[in-house]
């Protein structure tokens, strides 16, 4: 025999259930990279589509070094980056290191790129970047990445601190984070 309760639950159970799976139904499914979204001298050309979108987080090394063509100048120079990849769910996937500029998964298979433009992205920020993949070292993820770009940045730019004579060969570490979106 059933109770009153039982009777009443079991209908707001499916009535639940029903809301839930046709809000989940009406969820967003798209990427979070809208391709429109950048400038239009790192767009990729067309035929290429978005397979993988990654958000690195780590840091870039600068070392003050004798600015090249400019005696007794000094400069901070780019000595390479080391990050995290992430999935959009906080995953990690990979790594990014250099020199020179690799994306690895976690899979091992792995790409190194040309840089073919760069765009402003903001005071204090690394600019946007568009790199050409070389043909992926290895089989899985990276397998037949064409493009890289880099967007979405936050810092990494060089230390506010002075490059001189005094400090020369000194190395800085810079926080940053941006998002590598991955085409095919």
């Amino acid at each position: 025999m059933k109770t009153p309760s039982a009777s009443i639950l079991a209908p707001v159970g499916i009535i639940a259930s029903a809301v839930l799976l046709s809000a989940c139904g009406s969820m967003d499914k798209s990427p979070r990279f809208n391709p429109a979204s950048v400038p239009e001298s790192i767009r990729v050309p067309a035929g290429n589509q978005v397979a993988w979108e990654t958000t690195g987080r780590g840091e870039i090394t600068y070392e003050c070094r004798d600015k090249a063509n400019a005696p007794g100048q000094m400069e901070w120079v780019f000595v390479g980056p080391k990050a995290d990849l992430m999935d959009r769910s906080g995953k990690k996937v990979g790594t990014y290191y250099g020199p020179p500029a690799t994306w690895e998964a976690l899979d091992g298979s792995k790409v190194t790129a040309t840089q073919l433009a760069v765009a402003p992205s903001g005071e204090g920020n690394l600019p946007y970047q568009l790199v050409k993949a070389n043909p992926a070292m290895g089989s899985g993820a990276m397998t037949g990445v064409t493009y890289i770009q880099r967007v979405a940045l936050k810092g990494g730019v060089a230390p506010a601190m002075a490059c001189t004579a005094g400090n020369k060969g000194q190395r800085q570490i810079v926080n940053y984070q941006a998002d590598y979106i991955f085409w095919k």
